[in-house]
């Protein structure tokens, strides 16, 4: 059993209004198995490159076939790396978009008895949808989808998925792909 948990709080980068993700982890994760978990929180698919900066040391994938990003992720602990509360990092998703997101530890603490960890507490907004082009192109699909004179409302309602609602964030949803997370089939 895990002797703690982290409470984070991960805020997407220069989105307004703000998406964001309240979700409790085992300090025990490292941060190659924290890196799934937070993609699930946020909603995004994991078919991209991921890194952590952490006071300007990163940490990233290692893998033969790819240029390695920094030091090697899953040698590093969430615990070891976060010891209190107020420690930030910044965690980076699908680099040709820029993706970044603030971590913050707003809490360390016991396990409550009977809670299956990770779990999301709270949440605000619906991810963007991958490969809008980063938060530019993500404020550019919102505005044209939002004005039917737009030149691009056409189009950019055929690319978004059918479902988008960016007001939207399911919490139940979130929970289930956090403990299940991964690239889904579809990938």
């Amino acid at each position: 059993m895990t002797k703690t948990v982290h409470q984070l709080k991960v805020t997407l980068r220069e989105v307004k209004p703000p998406v964001w993700r309240r979700i409790v982890v085992e300090s025990g994760v490292t941060l190659g198995e924290l890196a799934p978990v937070l993609e699930a929180a946020m909603g995004w698919l994991g078919g991209h490159l991921h890194l952590f900066d952490i006071e300007g040391t990163v940490y990233g994938i290692r893998n033969p076939e790819w240029e390695d990003i920094g030091l090697d992720e899953s040698k590093f602990r969430l615990g070891d790396m976060f010891s209190s509360v107020g420690s930030k990092m910044r965690w980076d998703y699908d680099f040709g978009d820029g993706w970044e997101h603030d971590v913050l530890v707003e809490a360390i603490s016991i396990p409550e008895r009977g809670v299956e960890y990770p779990v999301c507490l709270a949440g605000r907004r619906a991810c963007p949808p991958e490969d809008c082009g980063g938060p530019w192109g993500y404020a550019n699909l919102l505005e044209a989808l939002v004005d039917p004179d737009n030149p691009e409302h056409e189009h950019l309602r055929e690319w978004a998925p059918l479902d988008f609602d960016p007001t939207r964030f399911d919490k139940d949803e979130t929970n289930e792909a956090m403990r299940s997370p991964g690239i889904p089939e579809a990938w």
